[in-house]
C-alpha cells in the first residue's frame, strides 16, 4: 500500500473541496458566499501542495508554497472584505447580481 494510497485519499479530498468551492462561487449571489468559495478552493490547493511534498520530506517546496498561498488568501480576504463593505455602504446590498455599475 505505502504512501501512494494516502496520497490518493488526500487528492480526492482536495478535489472534493475544490469542487465545493467552485460550486459556491458559481451559485452564490452573496459576495461573502463567493469569497468563502474562493477560500475553499485555495485550501484545496494547499492540501494538494502539502500532500505532494510528503513524498520528499527533505524538500520544503510544498510547505513554502502553501504558506505563500495562505498569505495570498489573507491579503485577498482583507481587500475583498473592504470592497464588500464599501459596496454595502454605497448601494445597501452585497448581492453580486445587483452590483453592475461601480460608478458613484
Amino acid at each position: 500500500m505505502g504512501s501512494a494510497a494516502y496520497l490518493n485519499g488526500y487528492l480526492v479530498i482536495g478535489a472534493l473541496l475544490f469542487a465545493l468551492g467552485l460550486f459556491a462561487v458559481l451559485t452564490r449571489r452573496n459576495a461573502i458566499g463567493v469569497l468563502m468559495g474562493v477560500e475553499l478552493m485555495l485550501n484545496a490547493a494547499n492540501l494538494n501542495l502539502v500532500a505532494f511534498s510528503q513524498f520528499d520530506p527533505y524538500r520544503l517546496g510544498g510547505q513554502v508554497a502553501a504558506l505563500l498561498v495562505i498569505v495570498l488568501a489573507v491579503c485577498e480576504a482583507a481587500v475583498a472584505l473592504a470592497i464588500v463593505l464599501n459596496l454595502y455602504d454605497r448601494l445597501q446590498t452585497v448581492n453580486v447580481d445587483e452590483v453592475d455599475n461601480l460608478r458613484a
